[in-house]
């Protein structure tokens, strides 16, 4: 199937920041990890083999989680970037000398091969992907038969505070627009997973200061938008923006705080057995038909 690309999203800000994005996990992937991983409880078979998709910005923390829930299963660690993939072998790889190691259940930092993951775990990724359909196919395509992805991402709704804020000063986009979660249902469809489970929930912040406000925006990501401001921004500019925040939000609490509201989504979705359509002359891979042979029908989801 041809891609269309995200609409708002430079595909080339997308990559710079995924190569240049900070060697750890803002306090709000760490959150959302955490919320996620409770859903795991709708799935009836663990894992014995799982993938956790770029776990240094998706959380740390979360991971030792997700161990803990599944301590009898293998995990292959995925981080392309050459600092955050040594990071992820200091602190989530296993060493020579720890039980797990022995015990065939450790971690190895490491691209996993193709049909082989029950569980492919990506947190707060894909709202910054300027192609998340191929990477989308990329997950299905690791997954073994009934594997399942359970991902998270930003929504619509997050920091509409800051986006009339930016129309009101005349000031331009202040981001790229976030995908509908019905939208990441079907392109799921659409990449070959089945029965997608989509929801959502909003989570508001305060902070004390448009300071440490701006100083979260930044930990958590860049303005992809193609049509954001091309050149630096002064310190008047800024000084305007800190001003306009603190007069137009610190009223809206009673304790004076200011806030931003983000929407979270969430996601979930399993491989089904390839079907075959049947012609005149049909032709199945060996993989595809093996699969159909030995594979039964998912039972991992509640």
């Amino acid at each position: 199937m041809s891609h269309q690309l995200p609409p708002t999203i430079d595909p080339v800000a997308a990559r710079r920041w995924h190569e240049a994005a900070p060697a750890q996990a803002p306090w709000l992937h760490e959150e959302v990890a955490s919320r996620m991983q409770q859903r795991l409880e709708w799935i009836v078979k663990p894992p014995e083999h799982w993938c956790h998709w770029e776990p240094v910005r998706g959380g740390i923390q979360a991971h030792d989680l997700l161990r803990e829930r599944y301590p009898q299963a293998e995990c292959t660690v995925y981080e392309p970037v050459a600092a955050r993939q040594l990071l992820a072998q200091e602190k989530l790889g296993s060493r020579w000398w720890q039980m797990a190691r022995w015990k065939g259940a450790g971690v190895q930092v490491a691209q996993p091969a193709d049909a082989s993951m029950d569980m492919l775990w990506a947190n707060m990724l894909l709202h910054t992907a300027g192609d998340p359909q191929t990477l989308i196919e990329q997950w299905h395509k690791l997954l073994k038969i009934d594997g399942y992805v359970m991902f998270s991402c930003l929504g619509p709704d997050t920091v509409r505070q800051l986006h009339r804020l930016y129309a009101d000063l005349g000031l331009g986009p202040a981001g790229h627009s976030f995908t509908d979660m019905h939208d990441w249902g079907d392109m799921l469809v659409h990449s070959g997973f089945s029965e997608p489970v989509m929801d959502m929930e909003h989570i508001t912040l305060t902070f004390a200061t448009p300071q440490r406000l701006l100083q979260e925006l930044r930990e958590l990501g860049r303005n992809l938008h193609p049509a954001r401001f091309a050149g630096l921004r002064g310190r008047q500019w800024l000084a305007r923006l800190e001003a306009a925040m603190a007069e137009k939000w610190r009223d809206k609490q009673a304790d004076g705080q200011l806030s931003l509201t983000f929407e979270i989504v969430y996601g979930h979705a399993y491989k089904p057995q390839p079907k075959v359509r049947l012609e005149a002359n049909s032709s199945v891979s060996l993989q595809d038909m093996r699969a159909m042979l030995h594979q039964s029908r998912n039972t991992g989801l509640r």
